[in-house]
């Protein structure tokens, strides 16, 4: 069976890894995002990488695949982001995924994105990507969840669109939750003595960390940080791993913050020096990257960056194995492969 794949949007490489997991072949991916580059080359050393914005790219130039994944750009549903959605330039990065899926007309489609388009404000820009896709020519599946179903030791919800060429005759299923939902103690315990501070100005202090990426970012906490609880307990999962590492959850030895008045909360007083944000492989454990997944950066912002905004690699493990099952099952048929060749 081929099963290579093509990875659009693809970031430091999360969703990649979780595919890669379940046995598909990345063979070209595509990030625009300079700071991104070494690491997802570091970390992928056998796939192609495209950095030119993806308007830029001809579908002739993406070589011939069962499978496109990615998760184009979220900034503009989120909400955290611009709201704007559809209008958004970025929003509309969704529109060079249905492209270049229309051209290459692949067995399956996997796109993600945030909670946050699912809002009212956006139901009609949902409501035409979805039509785009089953126009495409593929019977779509689509659901809302939280990725501390799928072994993932956080409370991330994220929208999957999964879609399987209409010839198949398939419907992907979303994989069952599974039973038990891991929390921070499962991820982070043995890293708990070992964080280091990053350097003035949050430069790297990567050369002292005795495990690779574990420094956290200094620096003050914003009144809106501050209006909120930011830490969660060792038997409870992660908060969200965000992409700004000013706004990483603090880490789990320190007690709940103290609620003052609302929208306004402290440290508990006398123990100030428990309060720390989670360091950079700790968010990346979180997310469920493996240690030896190693992420490059100057400064730790872009560390922090890179991390938040990737695809868990458990979760996408789950999607991806589901869909290997299927596919390993239709592939055993001759006529789903005489149509399989006539497309390639």
């Amino acid at each position: 069976m081929d099963k290579k794949i093509v990875s659009l949007f693809s970031g430091a490489g999360g969703l990649d890894k979780g595919f890669e997991k379940a046995g598909f072949d990345i063979v070209w991916a595509n990030e625009y995002d300079s700071t991104i580059w070494e690491t997802f080359e570091y970390n992928f050393p056998n796939t192609i990488l495209d950095r030119r914005s993806i308007r830029n790219v001809p579908s002739i130039d993406i070589p011939e695949c069962i499978g496109i994944v990615g998760g184009p750009p979220c900034q503009s549903w989120s909400e955290a982001g611009s709201l704007r959605g559809i209008n958004d330039e970025r929003g509309q990065l969704f529109y060079e995924f249905i492209r270049i899926l229309r051209d290459k007309n692949p067995l399956f489609f996997l796109a993600e994105n945030v909670e946050g388009m699912l809002a009212q404000r956006h139901s009609e820009a949902l409501n035409n990507i979805k039509k785009l896709f089953r126009e495409s020519g593929y019977n779509l599946s689509f659901r809302l969840i939280n990725a501390n179903n799928y072994n993932v030791p956080q409370d991330r919800k994220r929208v999957i669109f999964v879609g399987y060429r209409n010839d198949l005759n398939l419907t992907f299923e979303f994989p069952k939750i599974q039973d038990y939902k891991p929390v921070l103690k499962d991820a982070i315990w043995d890293l708990k003595d070992s964080a280091i501070p990053a350097l003035e100005k949050n430069y790297t202090n990567g050369t002292n960390c005795i495990v690779p990426n574990h420094e956290y970012m200094i620096g003050g906490f914003s009144t809106i940080f501050m209006s909120r609880n930011r830490v969660r307990s060792w038997d409870e999962p992660s908060f969200t791993i965000q992409a700004g590492g000013r706004h990483a959850p603090i880490h789990p030895q320190a007690p709940k913050m103290t609620l003052v008045e609302q929208n306004k909360r402290e440290f508990v007083k006398g123990k100030e020096y428990l309060y720390r944000r989670l360091s950079l492989r700790e968010c990346a454990r979180i997310q469920t990257f493996p240690d030896d997944f190693i992420f490059k950066y100057d400064n730790l912002i872009n560390g922090y960056k890179m991390v938040g905004n990737a695809v868990p690699v458990n979760m996408a493990y789950a999607l991806a194995n589901k869909i290997m099952e299927d596919l390993s099952f239709v592939l055993n048929t001759n006529d789903i492969q005489e149509k399989i060749l006539v497309n390639f």
